[in-house]
């Protein structure tokens, strides 16, 4: 199918999912899903076709033209200019299109003997509709950067890993699967990239307008104790708020959360200046650093941080964990039992780094951990459900709310941290039931 008979059908799918409905007011709930899908998948196609003729318009304004190059005879500078203005894009996105095109075009050699594209199998995840071009952009980027250090083997198979794996993230997953990827890619690259990041870290004050204005760049590293802390006291407030007798009380917390995250600063700062107050309410805030064994004897490679995307080097890890405040996490030996069977209800503190270990976070939709609870799957009084790893899962509270409101089943396949966890949507939802990967796995593609 070409990508302009494919693009074709994608049309016809809207149109069909519209059906008679006059406008937009009209759809039903099962149409706005279909229509939505369909609107996804044709712009992503398109998107596939704009690449293409991207390319093409770069190449027909190729420096060596001079005057006679494409965007110079139809009055602009660059071929990017020339899109942007015609399509209504920024210059970024329209340099963007390039990029992608270039990179996914079929090349020639200098026989002009035609060759495959240097990434075909982006090119074939955007010709199906299966990845947009922005989420091409970000994988390109990423084998671009590591294509040296890397290897054409482990860049092919990293090509083959990102486009299977992305298909279905939002752009923002896809930036997290990116940032997994590039230190699986390149793992001697994650210690020169945090000492360049450390070194633009920066923290100004200034006063306008009667106010304190703070703007802060923080590396992972410095950024993990700060992140931590301020999440954890956000928890805690929203706890107490749940449990407070009378939310429609005058005096009731009513604040933000950016509000309540500017007053845990006040709160820590006030704390090391000698405040009297000797425990903070953090919810059992903790900052969690995750290393392979291997990694952390021989002093290479990668680790992670809980609730930060960034990966860190191992030296790093090393020196957090030597600050105080930072535990290593390292599970599952002869003094840490994750398995209690029916003898506890509430899930242990060495599970709960198992189940982060797992699940990253909110299984479902990405929650850092400290915003998370253990949660029974089958529930410990009313299905005499086991408090074991493979009967638990970390879920904030709107998903765990949304899960049983909703009637969506969980599933764990495995075991132990290494287990996946997934999510079966109620027939309304998809009339297949097609599970849906969550946690840790969505983007592990070492795995």
């Amino acid at each position: 199918m070409s990508k302009l008979t494919a693009l074709h059908e994608a049309m016809s799918r809207l149109d069909a999912a519209w059906a008679d409905a006059g406008d937009s007011n009209d759809l039903s709930r099962d149409q706005l899903m279909a229509v939505t899908n369909a609107i996804g998948l044709l712009q992503r196609r398109l998107d596939a076709v704009h690449v293409d003729v991207a390319a093409v318009i770069s190449r027909e304004s190729r420096p060596e033209l001079g005057a006679d190059g494409l965007a110079k005879q139809q009055g602009y500078r660059t071929p990017a200019k020339l899109i942007a203005a015609t399509t209504g894009v920024s210059t970024g996105d329209a340099s963007r299109l390039v990029r992608v095109g270039e990179a996914t075009a079929p090349r020639t050699d200098l026989l002009g003997d035609r060759l495959p594209a240097k990434y075909p199998l982006v090119r074939e995840a955007l010709a199906s509709g299966a990845l947009s071009a922005q989420a091409a952009a970000l994988i390109i980027a990423l084998l671009d950067r590591c294509r040296i250090a890397a290897g054409a083997e482990r860049i092919a198979e990293g090509e083959r890993a990102l486009t299977e794996t992305a298909a279905g993230l939002d752009l923002d997953d896809v930036r997290r699967l990116v940032l997994r990827a590039e230190a699986w890619l390149d793992p001697d690259g994650v210690e020169p990239r945090a000492e360049e990041q450390r070194g633009k870290r920066s923290l100004t004050m200034f006063e306008r307008d009667g106010m304190v204005h703070l703007n802060a760049q923080l590396d992972a590293e410095t950024a993990a104790p700060v992140v931590t802390a301020i999440r954890g006291y956000v928890t805690a407030a929203f706890a107490a708020r749940k449990d407070a007798p009378d939310a429609d009380a005058p005096d009731a917390d009513r604040r933000s959360v950016p509000m309540i995250q500017a007053d845990a600063l006040a709160v820590f700062c006030a704390h090391v200046l000698g405040c009297e107050n000797d425990r903070l309410p953090l919810a059992g805030a903790t900052v969690i650093v995750r290393v392979a064994l291997d990694d952390l004897q021989s002093g290479t490679g990668s680790a992670e941080i809980d609730g930060l995307d960034q990966m860190i080097d191992v030296g790093a890890a090393r020196r957090m964990a030597a600050g105080g405040g930072v535990i290593p996490c390292v599970l599952g030996g002869d003094s840490e039992i994750l398995d209690w069977g029916r003898e506890k209800r509430l899930f242990t503190r060495a599970q709960r780094l198992a189940l982060v270990e797992r699940d990253g976070g909110c299984a479902m939709c990405g929650l850092p951990p400290e915003m998370t609870k253990a949660h029974h799957i089958r529930w410990w009084q009313r299905h005499h459900g086991r408090t074991d790893l493979a009967n638990g899962v970390l879920l904030c509270e709107s998903c765990h709310h949304r899960i049983h409101d909703n009637g969506w089943e969980i599933r764990v396949d495995g075991t132990g941290t290494a287990a996946h966890v997934w999510f079966i949507p109620p027939a309304y939802v998809d009339a297949a039931r097609t599970p849906r990967l969550g946690g840790r796995a969505r983007f592990d593609i070492a795995a």
